[in-house]
């Protein structure tokens, strides 16, 4: 089973939105998929999936110990879980143990200055929770850059600052586009087409040999 964290320091960052269209392409592709919402203040990932009949389920999960209780949960029903995670900042505990259980984390950010500062606290974390993990690594993680704007130098300026810090940056880049800004609510189809469809399947196919630990 893979257990695919989006994890960012605060909300606004598009956690819901990314992991919402991620889970959505992965059950395209055909694998069974079951989302997580971990953030109890709001439930956004939850409440869209009641707003708009989402084909596959979402679970709330707003505890401090998910690692110890998401196995008796998903058994061997589904393929990925994919886990919308609070703001670290706020709930530091719930996504500690998001990542102790992680095999994939994802962490979305605009090419912008006060997100790529942000960059370094979940960096940290990533480090500090391989202690705690049963292969004593930190979880595969990968940036996927959000919220581009089209020909802007800062996408490239940001994804070189990025690489030079050691992490992996999916090649596949979410577009500043009204269909994922005002998507939440709504049905997704055909999300395998988009570039979230692109990101999750680059992402399943990531190798630990591939990103920095």
């Amino acid at each position: 089973m893979l257990v695919i964290a989006v994890v960012n320091l605060k909300g606004g960052s598009t956690k819901t939105t990314t992991a919402g269209h991620l889970a959505a392409a992965i059950h395209e592709a055909g694998m069974k998929v079951l989302g997580v919402d971990c953030d109890g203040e709001n439930e956004s990932l939850q409440k869209w999936q009641e707003a708009a009949d989402l084909p596959w389920p979402v679970v709330t999960l707003a505890v401090s110990n998910v690692h110890k209780q998401l196995p008796g949960i998903v058994g061997d029903r589904y393929d990925v879980v994919v886990i919308d995670t609070p703001p670290m900042k706020a709930q530091r505990g719930t996504v500690y143990s998001v990542l102790r259980i992680a095999t994939h984390v994802v962490i979305p950010m605009a090419p912008t200055p006060v997100e790529y500062d942000r960059l370094l606290a979940v960096r940290e974390i990533l480090a500090e929770v391989a202690d705690d993990r049963e292969d004593g690594q930190s979880p595969i993680h990968a940036v996927l850059l959000t919220r581009v704007k089209p020909r802007a130098a800062s996408t490239g300026v940001y994804r070189g600052l990025t690489v030079a810090d050691g992490v992996t940056v999916l090649k596949a880049q979410i577009g500043s586009l009204e269909r994922f800004a005002q998507s939440w609510g709504d049905p997704m189809v055909k999300v395998l087409d988009t570039a979230y469809g692109a990101a999750a399947m680059e992402l399943l196919d990531l190798d630990r040999q591939e990103v920095t630990a």
